[in-house]
């Protein structure tokens, strides 16, 4: 590696640390970050806060307060933008400021536009470098990605499993199949999301509270729990995101058949509900995809237990998938782990994980990526 492109590395690192300040905060629009870099110091920085607010590049300018000198670069995360929405085109705004040189990061995923940016700037005149730490930046933006090339929410799937793929003991006891720190990365994994899901099984099972909880703060997604006869509403015990403070933020997801009883309870506790069509035994998730595309839900992130975790996997019901692996054995045949008895016959038969991403959480693993057959 060169030293200037050790270098332009260096700085999109910065402008990728900036761009997560907003971490989870600017859907539907992506996470964006820019640094501006004069006589190999950075003098100023931005990133997208919140939709309708200034883009990185804009935030950057700003925060500058003048003219950036003479052969000055910018680093942005994301390829700028070339048409004007509700903020102006932030290729104008980089050739109006004057900037010698512009680094990249990832192309715009919007067919129509990917280059479109690189190309305006490279006509005025501006040396463009694209593809610096392409892959982590594009990393950033997993909700805004897919809905820009498939116009549907993006549904990630998320487990907790021990190395012979099992979710808990047989008696069901599953406090804590991973550590501590495995744990904090899934609380700010579900601040990235907009909304969660969990099946009824799970609410009835552990009473989870469905919130992100970050040092002091904690955040609240939209709620939904996939529960097609509402048998959590049978309960003598009321789980507890059906009445608590942000019991309005809570969606039950039912089937046709669910008892008129049934809704009635959960009416009067004014929990909203979801009718959806069921396919293959379950709910139908394209159905509960197209819902969640008209409320403007861009992304979902599903806690799975065994059986949920199954019909993800093997109907391709998830876009995407978090593996939280320790490193134990509970080596136990009565307890479930994935799969149904498919009787398959050969390696070609694998439902696989691409495009990989790892980590390492004290002895704990994490395997993400999308999910293909």
């Amino acid at each position: 590696m060169s030293a200037t492109q050790a270098k332009d590395e260096r700085f999109m690192r910065r402008a990728l640390e900036l761009a997560q300040q907003a971490w989870g905060q600017t859907h539907p629009n992506p996470m964006v970050g820019a640094a501006i870099v004069e006589a190999g110091v950075v003098v100023a920085e931005g990133w997208h806060v919140i939709a309708g607010q200034d883009h990185a590049e804009v935030a950057a300018i700003k925060a500058l307060g003048r003219k950036p000198a003479a052969g000055a670069s910018i680093y942005v995360t994301l390829e700028p933008c070339s048409t004007s929405g509700r903020t102006g085109a932030c290729t104008n705004a980089l050739i109006e400021a004057g900037f010698a040189r512009v680094v990249i990061g990832a192309k715009d995923p919007y067919p129509e536009h990917a280059g479109r940016g690189l190309e305006v700037l490279r006509e005025a005149g501006i040396e463009v470098v694209e593809g610096v730490l392409a892959e982590e930046c594009a990393d950033l933006n997993l909700i805004f990605n897919h809905w820009i090339t498939q116009k549907l929410p993006f549904i990630a799937g998320k487990m907790a499993i021990t190395l012979d793929g099992k979710f808990a003991a047989a008696s069901g006891h599953s406090k804590w199949v991973t550590g501590e720190s495995a744990r904090a990365d899934v609380m700010r994994w579900r601040r990235y999301f907009p909304a969660i899901a969990v099946s009824a099984n799970t609410v009835l099972k552990d009473n989870p509270s469905l919130s992100s909880r970050i040092g002091d703060e904690v955040w609240c997604p939209q709620r939904f729990v996939f529960d097609r006869t509402l048998k959590t509403f049978e309960a003598d015990t009321i789980p507890q995101i059906y009445t608590d403070t942000y019991a309005p933020k809570t969606t039950v997801l039912c089937a046709d058949a669910a008892s008129d009883c049934l809704r009635t309870r959960a009416k009067d506790l004014n929990i909203m509900l979801w009718q959806l069509p069921e396919a293959k035994g379950h709910l139908d998730w394209q159905a509960f995809r197209k819902r969640c595309a008209e409320a403007k839900i861009y992304g979902i992130y599903v806690e799975v237990g065994p059986t949920l975790a199954t019909q993800v996997i093997e109907d391709a019901l998830a876009d995407y998938l978090f593996v939280y692996q320790a490193p134990k054995f509970l080596s136990d045949t009565s307890v479930p782990g994935i799969g149904s008895h498919r009787n398959s016959q050969s390696m070609e038969e694998v439902f696989a994980l691409r495009n990989l991403r790892h980590a390492s959480f004290d002895g704990d693993r994490l395997i993400r990526g999308f999910l293909s057959k």
